[in-house]
């Protein structure tokens, strides 16, 4: 079970992922860096409410943002998109990425996933953190065949300089990606 600090810790918790939401059809991954104080709290993935990523993704999927967390996921499931975060575990204090310290990051194993997962084309992170965090620990140790890498702006509340119009029209670009027929070609990882 995610581990959160209590209040009165004056230590950063170690904090765990949750495990990914995907099935054999996604063809696009989604990475976080590490959930938030809030979607630890509430065991889902961007349970925040000022974090835009459901916001988005409803609007994307054409689908009602207030609607029940199981049903959010069946949606992402049903568009060939699966969530995940790249670190499975670090130390953190608060829930803001500059708050994850560095030499404490573990990442989950991407070798093993993106080898079950053959059909996950693109990969597309949420915010600048993940990005790091993956080709920091992770890019170099596995061999991923042609996937496509990219940076979205991030969802997070901290990255309130950018407005949510444009934030929607950068993820618009993983709704394409997902909805790809099958028979593309791809070598094995």
């Amino acid at each position: 079970m995610p581990k959160i600090a209590s209040p009165d810790d004056r230590r950063p918790a170690r904090v765990q992922c949750f495990a990914p939401i995907v099935d054999g059809n996604a063809r696009v991954l989604v990475l976080g860096s590490m959930p938030g104080q809030a979607s630890l709290a509430a065991g889902q993935y961007y349970a925040h409410p000022q974090n835009a990523f459901w916001r988005i993704i409803s609007e994307l999927l054409q689908c009602d943002p207030a609607s029940p967390y199981p049903a959010r996921v069946a949606a992402l499931k049903s568009a060939r998109i699966a969530l995940w975060d790249v670190l499975q575990s670090c130390t953190r204090a608060g829930s803001l990425d500059a708050g994850i310290e560095r030499d404490t990051q573990v990442a989950n194993d991407f070798r093993t996933f993106l080898r079950k997962h053959k059909k996950i084309e693109h990969v597309f992170f949420n915010g600048a953190k993940a990005e790091a965090c993956f080709k920091r620990h992770v890019s170099r140790a596995i061999n991923a065949g042609p996937v496509v890498y990219a940076r979205l702006p991030s969802t997070s509340p901290a990255n309130a300089s950018m407005p949510y119009v444009h934030k929607l029209r950068a993820w618009r670009m993983i709704i394409g990606h997902a909805a790809r027929q099958k028979g593309l070609r791809r070598t094995q990882a």
